[in-house]
């Protein structure tokens, strides 16, 4: 997809700027071989808050190492922020080839690395701590509460569970996860939907010329859900 030069320059500014704050102030230009890197995932489509999800992912993965040694460059990031674009596709419903190929706004990257009880107590730790946040008020919290109870519960037997019952535990956790969504989308005033819906629009724009009009909606919604998540810090509950 075509890129203006303009566009790139001010997306690699951005990309430097969050990089040196990232080292704590020490500066690494994004200039020759690192341009071209950065310069690419525009090409791609990568949009910004994506790109700098990946570089976290990074950082926190060096961080893990120990003290560190030397100034991250963003060629070090690559792969990362690849990885989370292409999870961020799946997430809005584009598979990674194609961004006119359009799956359920629900698609998520198949989990083979985390159990069924280990994701749940992931779950209903991240929920509580978006429940201590409180930032949708009283009824969303109630919501929160209940939700997690019925994972919490979930939780001590799903270890054990084959066949029809643990598809029927999926399915529930399918439901919930949408219930959770919407009615965290239901909650945001309307100026806040209405910036966070351009938000999603700006996101797609790169890719809007191999959509369907359907489509592109569709990716829309999924979008702005994403957005909904990451405002709240609101788990994915859904488990494949």
């Amino acid at each position: 997809m075509g890129t203006e030069p303009e566009a790139v320059d001010e997306y690699c500014r951005e990309i430097e700027t969050y990089l040196t704050r990232k080292n704590d102030g020490h500066l690494i230009r994004v200039v020759g071989p690192s341009f071209e890197v950065v310069s690419d995932w525009a090409a791609q489509g990568v949009p910004l808050k994506v790109a700098l999800a990946g570089i976290d992912r990074y950082f926190e993965r060096y961080y893990r190492k120990g003290p560190r040694r030397r100034p991250v460059k963003i060629d070090f990031c690559d792969a990362d922020v690849l990885d989370v674009f292409d999870q961020w596709r799946r997430a809005v419903g584009m598979a990674s080839g194609s961004a006119s190929s359009i799956h359920s706004p629900q698609s998520t990257i198949r989990n083979t690395a985390t159990s069924l009880p280990a994701h749940l107590e992931r779950v209903v730790r991240l929920l509580t701590a978006a429940r201590v946040s409180g930032s949708l008020g009283d009824a969303f919290d109630a919501l929160i509460d209940r939700v997690a109870a019925e994972l919490d519960a979930a939780r001590s037997k799903s270890g054990g569970l084959r066949g029809e019952a643990r598809q029927a535990l999926l399915d529930r956790l399918l439901a919930l996860d949408a219930e959770l969504v919407q009615q965290a989308r239901a909650a945001l005033d309307e100026i806040t939907r209405a910036a966070m819906m351009r938000e999603a629009e700006s996101d797609l724009a790169g890719f809007r010329g191999g959509m369907t009009p359907d489509a592109f909606v569709r990716a829309q919604a999924a979008a702005l859900d994403r957005l909904v998540r990451d405002r709240i810090r609101l788990p994915v509950i859904t488990f494949v």
